[in-house]
């Protein structure tokens, strides 16, 4: 695919800003930032990030041929390809469900996806990344943010990072065009955060213990509790402990 990178000092959010470029065919329009003064991550949650030290980017294709009713293969997709690059530099690197990248029991990664539907079907995706590789400190109260620099000892080219994304992501959404998603999925439970044996979860009935058994095509986590019952939650219907 061609890649089309628009670079920015500073923006409100690299989503909204990608949102006004119009999308070309079999082409990857990538917008980065060094600082956003209103980036986001799911939900009302704020996504911390010092100026000029992390990899904040959004990035805009054409997603033909995906059904709307399977679309979290696209999410599936990113949450890999992300891990893949990550996984470059250091060992112990997961994906949590649905989209975030972990380091151990630490987040370094959160996707958030916005997809764009017609009669047609699905006609646009836009992920808006961010990555922690340089920072040194956090002062939000995030509970457990971790970056490259504090696993490593050192600092990374954000643009380096980069680019090993959009490498990975290529390769996952050429999986995704020629239909194969039986793998994409394969390869998502197998390195998903939790899936060996039981931890503590919570819902609207409270904190209970549970083993992961299968992610859903259309994106609900099924996991199985203690007493054996096996219980279908929707993104943010369910928290990890």
């Amino acid at each position: 695919m061609e890649r089309k990178i628009i670079r920015l000092a500073e923006t409100d959010s690299t989503n909204s800003y990608i949102r006004g470029i119009p999308d070309e065919a079999d082409t990857l329009t990538v917008v980065t930032a060094g600082f956003q003064t209103a980036g986001r991550g799911q939900g009302s949650n704020v996504w911390e990030s010092e100026r000029g030290k992390n990899l904040l980017v959004s990035i805009s294709f054409q997603p033909m041929g995906v059904a709307p009713l399977r679309q979290f293969i696209l999410s599936e997709a990113g949450a890999l390809a992300v891990g893949h690059a990550l996984s470059l530099y250091t060992n112990d690197i997961s994906l949590k469900w649905p989209n975030d990248i972990y380091w151990r029991d630490r987040k370094i990664s959160g996707t958030l996806i916005e997809t764009a539907v017609s009669r047609k079907g699905l006609t646009r995706c836009i992920y808006g990344v961010g990555v922690n590789v340089n920072q040194e400190t956090f002062l939000s109260d995030a509970p457990n943010p971790v970056s490259l620099y504090q696993i490593l000892g050192h600092s990374i080219p954000v643009d380096e990072v980069l680019h090993r994304l959009l490498d990975s992501l290529e390769v996952m959404l050429g999986y995704v065009g020629k239909g194969d998603y039986d793998l994409i999925r394969k390869m998502y439970h197998e390195h998903l955060y939790r899936r060996f044996g039981s931890h503590p979860y919570r819902d609207a009935g409270g904190a209970f213990e549970a083993e992961i058994v299968r992610v859903e095509d259309d994106g609900h986590l099924v996991v199985r509790d203690s007493t054996g019952r096996e219980r279908s939650y929707a993104f943010k219907e369910v928290a990890f402990v």
